[in-house]
Formats: structure tokens, sequence, C-alpha cells
């Protein structure tokens, strides 16, 4: 295998390796492989996802490039390919393949990809609520009284069939509801992505940076309760 054409990337677009090389102490700019050794560079710990795939943290990302990006980096860490090599290699090789796949389930699913970037983000948002709103959290009570009285009740009956047509009613809502989130976490994704886009730090875009974070997590931290309950009536009604 040839590891130069593997790693022929541009080595500022991926910043992956430690910045010494674990093999012959010369300086590793950011690439996958020594330049001068040829010997394969440990993922940083300090690297996050997006960086793994030379992304910015924006919301917005192409799945086919993401997808593209994700089966070439595969190749370059493939076990097959060091199995003759030392057992440092080996090992080195192994971790990055399992950063990478950890990386691309997360980033390829968007909710998945911005409760990441919030977590990255954490310092901005992290007096931020994690308790629904009361009208949520008083119609899920209320959910959960009607659910636990249908599976008490003989299905069959009346009275079954009638709890059922109610929590059928609140299913569709839900749904709704979280189809309602959904299309306004789009929006705050795109206003995100202007602002990563125009790369000001100007104090109304830090301003904005922080409003748009914090309604995210709001919206996403609600989002989560919604699909709980709306997993639990789909388990419990069909």
């Amino acid at each position: 295998m040839d590891h130069h054409h593997t790693h022929s990337t541009n080595p500022r677009e991926l910043q992956m390796a430690r910045s010494m090389c674990w093999h012959c102490q010369s300086e590793v700019s950011g690439e996958y492989f020594c330049d001068r050794c040829v010997k394969v560079q440990p993922v940083s710990k300090e690297t996050d996802y997006f960086t793994c795939f030379g992304l910015p943290r924006r919301l917005t990302i192409d799945p086919n490039k993401l997808e593209s990006k994700f089966y070439e980096l595969s190749r370059a860490f493939h076990p097959d390919f060091y199995q003759n090599k030392s057992e440092m290699e080996q090992t080195i090789s192994l971790g990055n393949a399992a950063t990478l796949n950890s990386a691309y389930r997360t980033l390829r699913d968007p909710i998945q990809r911005a409760e990441y970037l919030l977590d990255l983000e954490a310092g901005s948002v992290k007096d931020i609520r994690t308790t629904p709103p009361a009208d949520l959290f008083e119609e899920i009570i209320e959910l959960q009284e009607t659910l636990d009285a249908y599976r008490e009740t003989d299905r069959p009956s009346e009275a079954g069939q009638t709890l059922r047509a109610q929590l059928q009613t609140k299913r569709t809502a839900l749904e709704q509801r979280q189809q309602d989130m959904d299309t306004q976490l789009q929006l705050l994704f795109s206003g995100w992505d202007a602002l990563q886009d125009r790369g000001a730090a100007t104090d109304h875009t830090r301003s904005e940076r922080e409003r748009i974070l914090k309604r995210m997590r709001d919206i996403l931290s609600n989002r989560t309760y919604v699909k709980n309950i709306v997993n639990d009536l789909v388990a419990t009604i069909g």
C-alpha cells in the first residue's frame, strides 16, 4: 500500500494527529501519516468529530460527501493494511477506525449532530434547563395516565376502544408537534450555519450564537420527551 498516496489530502484540512510523531519524534502537521517515517499517527483526543472529516462546525452536511469521506478514511485505517505492521501501528489504526465510526454515526443523523454540537459548545448553554415546559409536562403526565388506564382495561371492550381512540388522537397531535419542532430546528440550523460562514466574532454574532444554541437546546430537550412518549404510544397501541 502506498501510504503517501493515502494521505495526499490537504494536511491543513484534517487536524487528525498529534503534533509529534510517536515513532521518530519529528513534527506532524495534522496528517494521518508522518512525512518522515510514514508511520500512521493516532487521532488526537482533542479532535472533534467535525474536524475528523475536515468539516466546519456546520449543521447542514451533504450526506453523500460525508459518506464518501468516511469510506476514504476507513480504507486508510483498515486492519488488513496493518497485519504485517508493528503492534503499535495496529493499535493506532484500530483506534482511529473506531473514532471515525463513532464520528460518522453521530454526524450522519441531523439530531445527533445538533446534540453533539451543543456538547462541544456546552460552555455557552450550560445553564439551560433540562426539564420540559409546564404545558408539555402536564400533557405527558395526563397521557401517561391514559396509557396506564388503557393497559389495565379489557382492550376489545367499549371502554378499551374509547381509550385507544383517545390515545390515537394524542399520538397524531404529538407526531405533528414533533414535525413542528423539526421545522424549527431546520431554521435554527440554517441560522447557525450562516453565522459560521460569516466568521466575524462581533458582539452581535456572539449574542446571536448564544440565542440559537439556547433555543436549539430547548427544542431538542422537548423533542426527546415527545419522541419517548410517541414511542411508548406506538409500542402500546401500534
